[in-house]
């Protein structure tokens, strides 16, 4: 009767372990809200600091417009698998610009040359694998580009926001749950601006080149 009893355990016991195995295992907490951490899916806002420099041919002046630029960016991203595509605008002030003396037929011209802001629409394309993005990005540019041009206590320029194109790419890494940061370079160019000043005429065209840096939440 005892050895019956004593089988009889034994065989209860190595039930209950064979249909324990057969359960499936939840994973851990942490493990699950790692995984959710690492989805680039949904809206995001964000600010940026960095530095830009531009290159303008305008006649006997300097071609580079430099100075620290800053702002903040708003954006929507959609994974699917490790591909990664958004829309992100962002709006920049900026403290590039330059001033330049040149004289022409005996006359000495003051040139000044600044970008107080600009503004960009782009797509995103990129490559996620884990907490880390690589993408390129293009679209709509947009720029304030002011030339002003002085001589013999008369003054002419030129104030209005050109509209052109951008391109560029960076990187991004999910560094904790909901933020992320960033590093990104830009190519922007757009229009002509034209001011003449004793029949002579300056124009300048502001081909910009960015380089952020800048922090993202996601919601």
């Amino acid at each position: 009767m005892r050895k019956f009893a004593i089988a009889t355990v034994v065989a209860a016991a190595f039930g209950s372990a064979a249909f324990a195995a057969d359960l499936p295992v939840k994973a851990p907490q942490s493990m699950i809200t790692q995984e959710s951490a690492m989805s680039w899916t949904g809206f995001y806002v964000g600010a940026n600091l960095g530095y830009g420099w531009a290159n303008v041919g305008v006649s006997g002046a300097s071609n580079d417009l430099t100075g620290v630029i800053g702002g903040g960016q708003l954006g929507y991203n959609w994974q699917t698998g490790p591909l990664v595509f958004g829309i992100e605008g962002d709006f920049q002030g900026s403290g590039e610009k330059r001033s330049d003396s040149t004289t022409i037929l005996g006359t000495t011209f003051t040139v000044d040359q600044n970008i107080p802001w600009f503004a960009t629409l782009r797509g995103r394309i990129g490559y996620a694998w884990g907490p880390a993005l690589l993408y390129l990005t293009g679209g709509a540019s947009w720029q304030n580009y002011k030339l002003s041009v002085s001589a013999l206590g008369t003054t002419v320029e030129d104030d209005a926001t050109k509209a052109g194109w951008t391109l560029g790419g960076g990187g991004e890494w999910m560094f904790a749950p909901k933020w992320s940061a960033k590093l990104e370079y830009l190519y922007m160019d757009t229009g002509d601006t034209d001011v003449t000043l004793f029949g002579t005429t300056f124009s300048g065209r502001a081909k910009n080149n960015i380089v952020r840096a800048g922090v993202n939440y996601h919601f």
